[in-house]
């Protein structure tokens, strides 16, 4: 779109740009072509933009990517750009806040990628909605004030390195491409512009508790100049941890790479499980097809082998019906990286149905008092893993911990996206769960 055009839907819409909504329109056409091809995306591909403005980007995705989700806080560009896309397969338009939305209702559209020119007021609360652990994107392409995407890539030592460097690098890598000046948008800001592609961290980072992890970067910068051995909560030794880590006793938070932000997370992490995806060497029953016991077998001999014994899983559910699905660790010797029942796992040597129940309930997501009822009984196949299966379901609206070794995230969802997500992705999903689902007739 030209400046000429952009400036014509405004009027048509009724749209003043406002500066309290950080409204500064992109009118350079070519610069709009070159952001979306930082996209590379494909006609396989779904893409969600936020704040898609006047559409001067999404002209370039519509009808070419398999969808286009465009989320717009503007209601009257909205139903502008509900016009506009009218009848152009796979758009959709949602008034709504990118801060707010609901990014659960996205899974089910992967392989899924993100673009935005996010609006200065609120660019910050977007990512963090929408980028942060768990989330589905693949690769993001986003505009923001230059000041900001250099504290997105800001390396440590920095006067621009701090919490939203942190939380943005733990999860993605980023990399500034170009800076736009002002008079490429309408009205002109005052400050340059810049576009990033952040591609999803892939490095071999240790597992570690993100929650965790978010809580001391917090306090660490909560006063940059201070030390940081005053400023974190009780926990190990100062002076070994500090040494161990090769950082001298009086660092400042400002002064540790991620790596050893990590490092010190886990530290900090008192989990008994927290470096513990499996164990090989524990037994388990070894069971005929009515689920006897026949014998005792290791883990890695049961799953090389092929042979049959017990496990149970249990889906939790909150207030609002949502289910509780994990995202196993990708430590994990079976199914690492997809989504799975709330909490699974093998019986021990002689354990019973119900006592591994609870025992998984508080091993994988710290949940204690719980009364499960069992709902459905799986035999064994191989849909199960060669697994003698109890469902149980269990009600929980407390908070969770759980071992990151074993679970990388969790997240609640509700019950018709899961439903669609599973429709359109199984391979998402670990096939214990399936047919858990299944059974369960959810």
């Amino acid at each position: 779109m030209t400046g000429r055009e952009i400036h014509e839907l405004l009027d048509q819409a009724g749209v003043l740009p406002s500066k309290q909504l950080g409204q500064n329109f992109l009118i350079d056409p070519n610069m709009a072509r070159w952001i979306v091809a930082q996209l590379e995306f494909t006609a396989d591909d779904a893409v969600v933009e936020v704040g898609p403005g006047t559409g001067s980007l999404s002209e370039h995705l519509a009808g070419k990517a398999r969808r286009l989700i465009l989320i717009e806080f503007d209601g009257r560009l909205a139903a502008a750009l509900r016009a506009r896309f009218h009848g152009v397969p796979g758009v959709e338009v949602h008034h709504a806040d990118g801060a707010k939305f609901d990014g659960r209702s996205l899974f089910k559209h992967r392989p899924l990628k993100f673009l935005g020119n996010l609006p200065y007021s609120s660019g910050g609360a977007i990512l963090k909605n929408l980028l942060s652990r768990p989330q589905p994107f693949e690769r993001a392409v986003i505009m923001l004030q230059k000041e900001v995407v250099d504290r997105l890539a800001a390396s440590p030592g920095s006067k621009d390195y701090g919490v939203l460097s942190l939380r943005t690098q733990v999860n993605w890598r980023v990399e500034p491409l170009r800076t736009v000046p002002p008079e490429a948008f309408f009205p002109r800001p005052r400050i340059d512009s810049c576009v990033a592609v952040l591609r999803p961290r892939q490095d071999g980072l240790p597992a570690f508790d993100a929650r965790l992890f978010d809580e001391l970067i917090r306090r660490g910068f909560a006063q940059r100049r201070k030390q940081l051995k005053n400023q974190l909560p009780p926990g190990p030794d100062w002076a070994p941890l500090a040494a161990g880590l090769g950082l001298a006793s009086t660092v400042r938070g400002e002064e540790l790479t991620l790596a050893e932000w990590v490092e010190l997370t886990r530290a900090f992490d008192t989990h008994p499980l927290k470096d513990c995806p499996q164990q090989p060497g524990e037994l388990f029953d070894v069971v005929d097809a009515n689920d006897q016991v026949t014998g005792t077998a290791t883990r890695s001999d049961v799953h090389a082998k092929h042979l049959l014994h017990r496990s149970v899983h249990v889906f939790v559910f909150n207030k609002r019906g949502d289910l509780l699905l994990q995202q196993r660790s990708h430590l994990k010797d079976v199914h690492p990286g997809l989504w799975d029942s709330s909490v699974s796992g093998h019986l021990n040597t002689g354990e019973d149905y119900p006592a591994a129940a609870l025992r998984e309930l508080d091993e994988e997501m710290g949940i204690r008092g719980s009364d499960p009822s069992q709902i459905a009984c799986l035999p064994a196949s191989a849909h199960t893993g060669w697994e003698h299966v109890r469902l149980y379901q269990a009600r929980h609206d407390g908070p969770l911990h759980f071992p990151c070794a074993e679970v990388q995230a969790a997240m609640w969802m509700p019950l018709e996206e899961i439903r669609a997500w599973i429709a359109a992705q199984p391979a998402d999903f670990a096939a214990g769960f399936l047919a858990c689902w299944n059974a369960a007739g959810l």
